[in-house]
């Protein structure tokens, strides 16, 4: 390691040590457990009691579920995530990225590295709940459910979120999923991009706190490393230490690291702290630190976990309620991956094969 990387390294560590000291004299402490969203305008047709006579039971056993798969393996919480921004991001939060086939969203580039042990939960869950209460609960609510779930057995906040949505008929088009926001998008672009669909600044910067957990494969931040970048933006130690990582996978979708390179399976406020020390993963990342539209509030999450976790909070619910369907629009969908004309069909040709909603390749 050269002299002017020791250098570069030691001002990074010395700025995060600088925020925990300003943070412990400020006396900002971790959030509560529970964070209370006031959202005025809930969409048409959710409610936040919405299962209270239908089903009743339907959080705790999400949240059970959630809890046991969690304890076998941390990264499905990541996973869960990724799946509910992927879901509610190009049209709406309709359990669509669910659908399987050779016409579905999963085939989309974006979507191709989608968790299976992930979607796999959430129709495990659906087979619990529909057992439990009939058919009366959607896949996009159980997404909605287990992705909050995730986020409160990860170490982040509780919030309640309003229910009530229906899974779509149909995938999004590959235009709409090409709206998801990419790895390599820089600050102007991503505003722009969430400003598309009704998502502000401070929604931006906290739901970009959700790469507090999980993964990204080479191929998602190779245009930062040598030889296509020398970024100046990313600890010279750091790049090193990446391209020599990546080096040994020329495909770029093999290894993988670690998003938060200081409590990577915590779902709390250190992700704020890499992007100060030039740690950040992605461009998309990085940039939020850098760009003047973007940093007050990201700086203030790093020094205020409780800020960034009520924000979260409130960017997550004003998400979740993105383009639903409600009311008679859409089904509630017998298995998650299918819609319920193709599980109909199955049905005949299969009767008495046991759950009519599990996938046949299950």
């Amino acid at each position: 390691m050269g002299r002017s990387s020791r250098c570069s390294c030691s001002r990074s560590v010395a700025a995060v040590q600088l925020l925990v000291a300003i943070s412990a004299v400020c006396g900002a402490a971790l959030s509560s457990a529970t964070v209370t969203v006031n959202e005025p305008d809930i969409a048409n047709g959710l409610s936040w009691r919405f299962y209270d006579a239908s089903c009743p039971y339907v959080e705790d056993i999400v949240s059970w579920h959630v809890t046991e798969a969690l304890r076998r393996d941390i990264g499905i919480a990541a996973g869960l995530i990724r799946i509910f921004f992927h879901d509610c991001f190009p049209q709406g939060c309709d359990a669509s990225v669910l659908l399987s086939g050779p016409k579905s969203e999963q085939i989309e580039i974006p979507n191709q590295t989608l968790r299976p042990a992930a979607l796999k939960l959430i129709d495990d869950i659906r087979a619990d709940v529909h057992a439990t209460c009939g058919p009366t609960v959607s896949c996009a609510d159980i997404t909605t459910l287990a992705t909050r779930d995730a986020v409160v057995a990860s170490g982040g906040p509780f919030f309640d979120v309003p229910l009530g949505r229906r899974d779509g008929l149909a995938p999004a088009s590959s235009d709409l999923v090409g709206t998801l926001p990419a790895p390599f998008f820089d600050v102007p672009t991503l505003i722009s991009a969430f400003e598309n669909r009704g998502l502000n600044k401070a929604d931006l910067v906290a739901l970009s706190g959700a790469h507090t957990v999980g993964r990204g494969h080479c191929s998602s931040f190779s245009d930062r490393l040598p030889p296509n970048a020398d970024d100046d933006t990313m600890d010279p130690a750091f790049r090193r230490k990446l391209a020599a990582k990546c080096a040994s996978d020329p495909s770029g979708n093999v290894v993988t690291q670690v998003l938060d390179v200081r409590t990577p399976d915590a779902f709390d406020n250190k992700y704020y702290f890499d992007l100060i020390a030039k740690q950040g993963l992605f461009k998309s990342d990085q940039g939020l630190i850098n760009h003047p539209d973007t940093m007050r509030t990201a700086t203030r999450f790093a020094l205020n976990q409780a800020a960034f976790f009520e924000q979260f909070a409130r960017s997550f619910v004003k998400m979740s309620q993105m383009d639903v369907l409600t009311g008679t629009a859409g089904e509630i969908r017998l298995n998650c991956s299918v819609p319920n004309i193709v599980v109909s069909s199955s049905a005949h040709t299969a009767a008495g094969d046991g759950d009519e909603g599990r996938a046949a390749d299950e």
